[in-house]
């Protein structure tokens, strides 16, 4: 890949985080006016606050994690898994030690 569209494809997605940021703030912000105060009688806050309270809550409840693909890699790599031989078993957990001090399946995973 040629560095001029790393930089274009780094500044899209700078673009589309900061997109995404204003429009979470001013949803979770429209909710909260829009809903709390009325029903509870809680103060209205601003896109700030909001931003700021979609942060907690992402960190407390959810964290910053991707969606998705996660557990197909993981599906893949046990039907790869299952049809290797033992020798290859063997290199593969080898290579991996050596690479990054990873070690064995569990034996509940193993075929």
């Amino acid at each position: 890949m040629r560095q001029g569209n790393r930089v274009v494809r780094g500044l899209k997605v700078v673009v589309l985080v900061l997109l995404g940021a204003v429009v979470i703030g001013v949803v979770v912000r429209s909710l909260w006016n829009g809903l709390l105060p009325p029903l509870f009688g809680l103060p209205a806050i601003t896109y700030w606050q909001a931003l700021g309270l979609f942060t907690l809550s992402k960190l407390l409840f959810g964290g910053f994690h991707r969606h998705g693909g996660g557990g197909r890699w993981r599906e893949r790599m046990m039907e790869r898994w299952a049809s290797m031989s033992e020798e290859e078993r063997e290199r593969f957990r080898t290579a991996m030690r050596e690479r990054r001090g990873w070690c064995a399946p569990r034996p509940d995973t193993q075929a």
